[in-house]
């Protein structure tokens, strides 16, 4: 719907699926735009474990917290939905409190990030004040949850992120803790 032309994340995820016999995945994407894509791709598979962690209302008007995925894929997608003006607390919150204990319930054997820096304070697209800390913190939490439960597999796909400079931070932040866990 504007943003994507490719869905790497999906590409990575089935790539996965058929050659690496990866049964189950995680895919976390804290973008500030929910990952209405990739929800879709994969609202009906069991084996993947969409979780999104962004800002609603906006675009592209999906995400809500009863979307949890149909089918028999029907309690793979959790949605966590931040208001206007959600800082560090709030997104950190949502990760230790709602995905920690899903993702551990899911058990994954991988994990997969759809590392968006958009939802940053100084980005000019969003409403979050999302600090290069956090995204630090964040990172943290993903890399011990892999350690836990996936062998410490995890890779990082970079998304969005429109203030280069906050963009640059984040990222680097970011390497910085995945090369920590390495």
């Amino acid at each position: 719907m504007g943003f994507c032309l490719f869905n790497n994340v999906a590409v990575v995820a089935r790539e996965l699926q058929a050659c690496a016999s990866i049964s189950r995945l995680l895919i976390v994407d804290w973008d500030v735009h929910h990952g209405n894509g990739t929800q879709h791709i994969f609202d009906n598979d069991p084996d993947v474990f969409y979780y999104s962690l962004h800002q609603w209302p906006l675009y592209p008007g999906t995400g809500k917290k009863n979307e949890t995925g149909t089918g028999r894929g029907s309690g793979t997608t959790l949605n966590s939905p931040l208001a206007p003006g959600a800082g560090d607390e709030e997104f950190l919150r949502a990760l230790r409190e709602e995905l920690i204990p899903a993702a551990e319930a899911f058990d994954p054997e991988f994990v997969l990030v759809s590392a968006g820096f958009d939802a940053h304070a100084r980005d000019p697209l969003g409403g979050l004040e999302v600090s290069t800390q956090a995204y630090g913190e964040a990172t943290r939490i993903l890399c011990e949850l892999a350690q836990r439960r996936a062998s410490g597999r995890l890779v990082s796909l970079l998304e969005g992120g429109y203030d280069l400079d906050a963009l640059a931070e984040s990222v680097a932040e970011h390497v910085t803790v995945l090369l920590e866990h390495s």
